[in-house]
């Protein structure tokens, strides 16, 4: 479940939010940011196939990717309230898509797993993506796939790099980064 901002398309926001944080955004900043989201939502396509809403595929995500966790801990990785994600655990857990397991560490701890079916769907929609994205990947020139190839330890040290900064603030983001896209 994300949050989306009110801004208007092409508006300086970024530009007014990183003044307010008394730095310049970097000159990369907006052509990474706006081609992450492009390929995300392209590949996100594959997504719909599988008839289960992005909610619910989200939740799932960070149970397939990251294990089994407590219904707060969930409702924090995807940045809704306790309530929000007490329902969507319900509905999850009544198509089959999750169970409820007793923690073996305590007894009065419910965790949160994934199905076998939730597994094999998320794996599936993973391999269709990446399937998309090798397609797009041979339809670019030997040197624009090398170059992005090169790119990539960069891009990896970049996510690593935001993710520490927001566990550093304690926020929930980096919990998300860590155990979502695996």
């Amino acid at each position: 479940m994300t949050r989306r901002s009110a801004s208007p398309r092409g508006s300086r926001a970024p530009a007014k939010a990183a003044a307010d944080h008394g730095t310049a955004p970097h000159p990369a900043a907006e052509s990474l940011h706006r081609g992450a989201l492009q390929l995300l939502r392209l590949l996100r396509r594959e997504d719909a196939a599988t008839g289960v809403s992005p909610a619910r595929l989200s939740a799932l995500s960070v149970l397939v990717f990251g294990g089994p966790c407590t219904l707060g801990a969930l409702a924090s990785a995807e940045g809704v309230s306790a309530p929000t994600m007490s329902r969507l655990v319900a509905e999850l857990e009544r198509e089959g898509w999750l169970i409820r397991r007793a923690d073996p560490n305590d007894a009065r701890t419910t965790r949160l797993d994934a199905s076998a079916a939730a597994r094999r769907l998320l794996l599936g929609g993973r391999d269709r993506r990446l399937v998309a994205l090798s397609g797009g990947l041979r339809a670019l020139s030997a040197p624009d796939r090398r170059a992005l190839e090169d790119a990539l330890p960069a891009l990896d040290r970049l996510v690593r790099s935001l993710a520490s900064a927001a566990a550093s603030r304690g926020t929930a983001k980096a919990r998300e980064a860590k155990r979502r896209f695996d």
